[in-house]
């Protein structure tokens, strides 16, 4: 009866600690290796020669005509997915696919039934391929967040920069439209700084730093603007710089 009695304890004992154990094991932060990460990255634009374009449109004509001047194009989201592998607990590759497409528009009405569209709109492709190194982790409870700094390569593909002009006029036979286009790829570079955050579930949180570099040259020039640069030649758009330094925010599915 003795040795029943403690087999009895040890065994409600046993029972005791598995079932403390248990949920601290399942509710552990959950970390895949093959991750889905869609991001969204609000990010500063260098803007190349749009810039300078619209730079030049506010001196001639918007000045000369008293308008008011166009915005340049200093601000855009880049929408981003990418698939984050962790190699080994330190260092995960990713290859993603992302586009970033901002704009510039000014509106005029410089009489009845009469108006004047400006737009300069700036689109980008990029592919990237990189890696990710991860410092150790932090751990609490079912929560592990982990910083990282990673970065790679990309492939500035589909790199259009356009600028248009629209009038209509019922007074005007034939309103003032233009329009002038900018096409071309090119290599790019980016680096991120972040951190990691996991919970008891398929999915993660990510927030860091991004800095791209994408500046694509040599474009080639498809329409006409009838507006003189400084020198007295038609302007043009020989280049477009998408870079800047961005804000990531991120979630992460895992696989």
């Amino acid at each position: 009866m003795t040795r029943l009695r403690l087999g009895a304890l040890l065994a409600l004992a046993v029972a005791i600690c598995a079932c403390s154990h248990a949920p601290k094991a399942m509710a552990a932060a959950e970390v895949h290796r093959l991750n889905l990460v869609i991001s969204a990255v609000p990010s500063q634009l260098n803007g190349g020669s749009m810039n300078d374009l619209i730079d030049r449109v506010n001196v001639f004509p918007l000045s000369f005509l008293g308008y008011e001047p166009m915005k340049k194009v200093t601000l855009g989201w880049l929408f981003d997915t990418e698939l984050r592998y962790f190699v080994r607990p330190s260092f995960a590759v990713c290859a993603g696919v992302g586009q970033l497409k901002t704009e510039s528009k000014r509106v005029y009405l410089p009489g009845i039934g009469a108006e004047v569209t400006l737009r300069g709109e700036l689109l980008q492709v990029p592919i990237h391929v990189g890696g990710l190194y991860y410092l150790a982790p932090y751990v609490q409870g079912d929560f592990q967040a982990r910083t990282y700094v990673g970065g790679g390569f990309t492939s500035l593909t589909t790199s259009r920069a356009t600028f248009t002009v629209r009038e209509v006029n019922p007074l005007n036979p034939y309103p003032f439209n233009a329009r002038l286009t900018g096409k071309g790829e090119g290599p790019g570079y980016y680096v991120e700084v972040g951190a990691h955050m996991f919970f008891a579930a398929r999915y993660s949180l990510m927030v860091g730093a991004v800095y791209r570099g994408a500046l694509v040259t040599e474009l080639q020039q498809e329409g006409f603007m009838p507006i003189p640069d400084e020198n007295g030649r038609p302007l043009q758009l020989p280049d477009m710089d998408m870079g800047g330094l961005g804000f990531k925010m991120a979630v992460g599915i895992g696989l």
